[in-house]
């Protein structure tokens, strides 16, 4: 090694520290060993307060809707709607239909004539009650292996 190199020294031995700068860097880790647990419940008392003002913002969302309902239930429009769609009202003197769907399509036969008397049904209907709940008050079979009644011609089972 040559002699007028500069010596090789680590940078924290230039340092000259004073009794001052030691008693501020002292003081300042104990500040902060002493207020880390109290930022700690700052931070964590934040979030919670995040969270809860969220929280009321979906309620009040809800309570918004809320009075958008109530609002809408003091239009008498509405309420009139409202009663003819789930009540089935209607105004006395209207004709109103209720269609069914099952799912069940009626074929009609073009070649048979529409009649506007009363036709008799072929199936006497009470009879056929009355066997119904008979068969299954008296039966000890089970109820997959029950049939309905055969029905003959002119209405007798």
């Amino acid at each position: 090694m040559p002699d007028d190199a500069p010596a090789q020294s680590p940078w924290f031995r230039n340092l000259q520290m004073s009794g001052l700068t030691v008693t501020v860097l002292i003081l300042i880790v104990g500040a902060l060993v002493v207020l880390a647990p109290s930022l700690r419940v700052l931070v964590e008392q934040r979030q919670e307060l995040a969270a809860l003002e969220q929280r009321v913002a979906e309620q009040q969302a809800l309570v918004d809707g809320l009075e958008i309902e109530i609002d809408r239930w003091q239009d008498p429009a509405f309420i009139e709607a409202q009663a003819r769609d789930r009540l089935l009202y209607v105004y006395p003197g209207d004709i109103s239909y209720l269609v069914i769907d099952d799912g069940q399509t009626i074929e009609l036969d073009p070649t048979q004539p529409i009649s506007d008397e009363i036709q008799e049904t072929r199936v006497d209907w009470s009879q056929a009650v009355l066997l119904s709940a008979m068969t299954a008050a008296l039966t000890d079979r089970p109820a997959d292996e029950l049939v309905a009644p055969a029905t003959g011609e002119g209405g007798a089972p």
